[in-house]
């Protein structure tokens, strides 16, 4: 069984006065914390350039992980500069923290080489909780195809770091009061653990019904659909000029059906290339269908309050939840871009320790099966991990 405790802090500057408050909030750690501890971090990254971040890591007796966000919240506050700590702590459940070399060279043997190593003479992992740069040359699907496959279908559940930026100069991933900006960071979680997960994309009834099929598609790039060009699907639903301006359809995200049996998938159309191809936030296979969706913000508060319902339902003796937004969802939202933390505040108030981050692309499982878990790289998703 994992207890969990989380606290925040507002004070960017001033180390001393934000160690005080992150320890004041967790109260006395003596008589809570079990044999093996794990603290989950989001902050913006002005709390690892100010020192911040490594001051809190170095005055804590567990190791922290996590990653650098534009938003956070918990139960008490939400916000952009804020820094929360979740708390994990459990006599009956281990955690086994490991960072890769730099995968800026064959990033998947990279990820293969980092778990062999941590997962030396253990079973599989209850869980894998992933947190991963932001790296405009590597795709999150590739990340979770190799975890995956290596782990034999552990469920993996994690984020990507985003800093709010246009050119993501400091989307850091976090371990022990280090930051990386091309390392992934990875806990196996072993032991008494049965996590839950919960994904909220776009409601069903705005999925546009004329569906294509990707017939030419390398990586993340399409370049036909129905054997046509990309550029003539976009035209049939008269979004031509849209296409041609980048990240145009952050409101208009792709479904992909993977016609495996699973639930879709959302993944953002990012541009064109110069020879008219579509380049995608994750990869898009061949042979899979495609969808295209409209988001607005009604519809994001909805199927977020939707899932939120659902995960309250189901907590039973749950003891704590951990939540990724994608930035697109914010971005839907305007200028409410934390209504949907807010939302969450509300409907789960004391009932349950959480902490939310904003995320540049999400690692979910859209199904836990006997055998193994589906996991996917999600964009434009709300995803929550029940523990």
């Amino acid at each position: 069984m994992i207890k969990s405790i989380v606290a925040h802090t507002e004070e960017i500057d001033d180390i001393k006065a934000a160690v005080e408050e992150i320890k004041s909030q967790l109260g006395g750690l003596d008589g809570f914390l079990r044999k093996n501890t794990l603290g989950i971090v989001s902050c913006h990254y002005e709390f690892v350039d100010s020192g911040v971040l490594d001051g809190i890591c170095k005055a804590l007796p567990f190791e922290i992980v996590g990653t650098v966000s534009s938003g956070q919240a918990t139960e008490a506050q939400n916000g952009e500069l804020l820094l929360t700590l979740m708390v994990l702590t459990s006599d009956t459940v281990d955690f086994v923290t490991t960072v890769t070399r730099s995968l800026t060279q064959e990033p998947g043997k990279a990820i293969e080489e980092s778990y062999k190593t941590a997962s030396a003479g253990r079973e599989k992992p209850a869980l894998i909780l992933a947190f991963a740069p932001f790296m405009l040359e590597n795709t999150g699907d590739e990340y979770v195809r190799v975890i995956s496959e290596v782990s034999g279908g552990a469920p993996c559940f994690g984020t990507f770091a985003i800093d709010g930026s246009t050119d993501f100069v400091k989307c850091f991933t976090l371990a022990g009061g280090e930051h990386y900006l091309d390392k992934l960071v990875m806990v196996l979680v072993y032991g008494d653990v049965k996590p839950k997960f919960y994904i909220a994309n776009v409601s069903t009834g705005r999925i546009f019904e004329k569906s294509a099929v990707v017939t030419k598609s390398c990586g993340n790039t399409i370049m036909e659909v129905n054997e046509r060009p990309i550029t003539e699907y976009f035209e049939d639903l008269g979004l031509t000029k849209a296409s041609e301006e980048q990240y145009a359809f952050s409101s208009l995200p792709f479904m992909l059906d993977y016609n495996d049996g699973a639930p879709r998938v959302s993944k953002f159309f990012i541009r064109l290339t110069p020879e008219k191809y579509a380049i995608c936030a994750g990869d898009v296979p061949e042979g899979c269908a495609l969808y295209i969706a409209s988001a607005d913000k009604d519809d994001v508060l909805v199927t977020t309050g939707n899932v939120v319902d659902s995960i309250l339902k189901d907590a039973g003796d749950a003891q704590a939840l951990l939540v990724y937004s994608c930035i697109g969802r914010s971005m839907t939202l305007g200028g409410d871009q934390f209504k949907e933390a807010q939302l969450i505040r509300h409907k789960i108030s004391s009932k349950l320790p959480f902490m939310l981050g904003f995320s540049g692309g999400e690692m979910c499982p859209t199904q836990v099966l006997e055998e193994k878990a589906v996991n996917r790289f999600h964009n434009n998703a709300f995803i929550a991990c029940l523990l």
